[in-house]
């Protein structure tokens, strides 16, 4: 009897723990869209500080123009700035109406470090100068600033702010340089669009209806748009330099550890396979180089003993010593647009006049760098880390079939991989990637094979005695929503990630009419590259780049490229 009256409640057993599971989801996505609806408020909050600060400022000095600051170059306004021409007052809320200006146009600015109003007065305390003294500085969200949030994108880590400052923040606040915003960026980091749910999505300053890239894109629009002089973006496979490109400004991926990346944030913490880099992002070279020489300083050294103590060689970048360059206009893998190989030939035709010697370089099997180990290890563990991020959290509509795919067992993977092959290769052998590696002994197998290929391009660097490298840069602009469709197209960045080398970007064109015809008259090979070529169409006018590449730990060197690059192409480019 006893038996028979328990076998009612034996059977309530399974819709209980459904019924309950159920609830703890529901409560978990509630807590989420709350913390979300937060930090908008938060944001919107920063945002009218914004405005009473310059408002303030304007009354309190009636005489002063914002004109006569968003005029100059970087290289003036640091002069006027050490010379004491300019205060720094006058120029941080300058470029605080300045970004909210920006960001009321394409939405790039997520928070005000409103402590840079309290930087002002220590710094009229002390009287030291640091090398960027008075400069604002824009960062990516996912760069600690104490007391303000770094969420990557996902809500679930709206829950506290950074209890510290990154180190690259403490060196810039020395040097005197004075942080005053944070910028968008994608979900996860991992998508070179520039949308989350928490700050949507980030637009283009060229034209709105095309990305800004990513995932640093709100940097590059907001110093695209003149909202920022300088900036700091973090690179995985071109998040500095897509951005660059698409938006018409410079950016630089050092060496890894050239800059201190602590308590700079990142989705997948102990992935090892792939180099993320912390670096500057600027309207011109110049820029760059004296970000470069201030931040590579004692204190950088003395705050992070994992950064060795290598100062900027100003006299590599200053030398005018004839470089051999190796060059090359497609990779072998992807398609490119035809306004990136012409940008690269032009490029190439006005240094040989300078009296540089060009080669042609030949690169290794880029397709089986993308597959056989980039993909393989970013996603050794199987996807596990990204789906744990993204348990609870409200996904961007760009990554839903990343994060269905990360979600979908590994057995099932497998079996569609298996089908697709017949159909679309590529696609079928990213979803195999993604299936994770099968034992600690294959990944320490991976980490020899991508050495070795590390050392195989350096040998055949050294055997044509190339200084530098000459290769195009992902562009132009795609139209919003499409980079996640075709991610293939990092091959020209992520190469260099991979190899763990020195890269920047220099705008040095804009795409043409002629560009737009040719795009219409190729024929895509894949069905990545086809929904690539649909994304880039309507690009006319869009700004173009190249890529300048050198090897590891010869960021002088890759800037002095750089300069070279940007001083001859100076009739090419988009702007005056």
């Amino acid at each position: 009897a006893l038996k028979e009256n328990w076998q009612p409640v034996l059977l309530l057993v399974p819709y209980s723990v459904g019924a309950a599971a159920l609830a703890y989801v529901w409560q978990k996505r509630k807590e989420v869209r709350t913390w979300i609806k937060v930090a908008q408020e938060n944001r919107e909050r920063a945002f009218r500080e914004m405005e009473r600060a310059v408002e303030q400022f304007k009354k309190q000095n009636p005489g002063l123009t914002s004109e006569s600051v968003l005029s100059l170059s970087f290289k003036d306004l640091h002069k006027n700035l050490q010379d004491g021409q300019l205060s720094p007052e006058h120029v941080l809320y300058t470029y605080i109406e300045k970004a909210l200006e920006v960001t009321n146009q394409v939405n790039c600015v997520v928070d005000y470090l409103q402590e840079c109003e309290q930087q002002l007065q220590e710094m009229k305390r002390n009287p030291r100068k640091g090398l960027l003294y008075g400069i604002p500085v824009s960062i990516k969200e996912n760069i600690d600033y104490k007391g303000h949030y770094t969420s990557l994108g996902f809500a679930r880590f709206l829950d506290k702010k950074a209890s510290e400052d990154s180190v690259v923040v403490k060196v810039l606040k020395k040097q005197g340089a004075i942080p005053f915003v944070k910028t968008n960026l994608s979900q996860s980091m991992l998508s070179y669009d520039c949308s989350n749910p928490i700050y949507k999505q980030t637009k283009n300053p060229w034209n709105p209806k095309k990305t800004p890239g990513g995932s640093s894109g709100g940097e590059g629009a907001l110093i695209g748009g003149e909202g920022s002089v300088l900036g700091f973006g973090t690179d995985l496979a071109g998040s500095i330099r897509m951005p660059s490109s698409f938006c018409g400004i410079c950016g630089l991926k050092p060496t890894e550890h050239r800059i201190s990346k602590h308590l700079v944030r990142t989705t997948t913490p102990g992935q090892k396979s792939l180099a993320s880099m912390l670096g500057p992002m600027a309207r011109d070279v110049d820029s760059l180089a004296l970000c470069m020489k201030a931040v590579l300083c004692q204190d950088m050294f003395d705050l992070d003993p994992n950064v060795p103590p290598l100062p900027f060689n100003d006299e590599v970048y200053n030398s005018k010593k004839k470089l051999r360059i190796g060059y090359y206009d497609r990779d072998g893998f992807w398609l490119p647009h035809p306004s990136m190989r012409r940008a690269v030939m032009e490029t190439k035709k006005l240094l040989e006049a300078a009296g540089h010697t060009l080669v042609q370089f030949p690169l290794p099997d880029v397709e089986d760098a993308i597959y056989s180990m980039i993909r393989k290890g970013v996603f050794a563990d199987g996807c596990a880390v990204l789906r744990e991020k993204f348990e609870w959290d409200v996904i961007d509509p760009n990554l839903t079939e990343m994060v269905a795919l990360c979600r979908t067992p590994v057995l099932i993977r497998k079996v569609m991989a298996f089908f697709l092959k017949f159909w679309d290769k590529n696609t079928a052998r990213s979803i195999v990637m993604s299936c994770g590696i099968r034992s600690v002994k294959d990944l320490w197998s991976l980490h020899v094979k991508i050495e070795n290929f590390q050392k195989e391009f350096v040998n055949q660097m050294r055997k044509l005695e190339i200084d530098v490298i000459l290769c195009p840069a992902l562009g132009p602009a795609l139209t919003i929503g499409y980079p996640q469709k075709a991610s293939d197209a990092i091959s020209y960045t992520v190469l260099y990630n991979h190899l763990n080398f020195p890269a920047g970007v220099v705008p040095v064109s804009k795409v043409t009419e002629e560009d737009e015809k040719q795009l219409s008259l190729q024929t895509p090979q894949t069905r990545l590259e086809k929904i690539f070529y649909e994304g880039v169409k309507g690009g006319v006018g869009l700004p173009i780049a190249v890529q300048c590449v050198a090897l590891p730990w010869q960021e002088e060197l890759c800037l002095r490229f750089m300069k070279e690059v940007e001083t001859l192409t100076r009739n090419l480019r988009y702007y005056s």
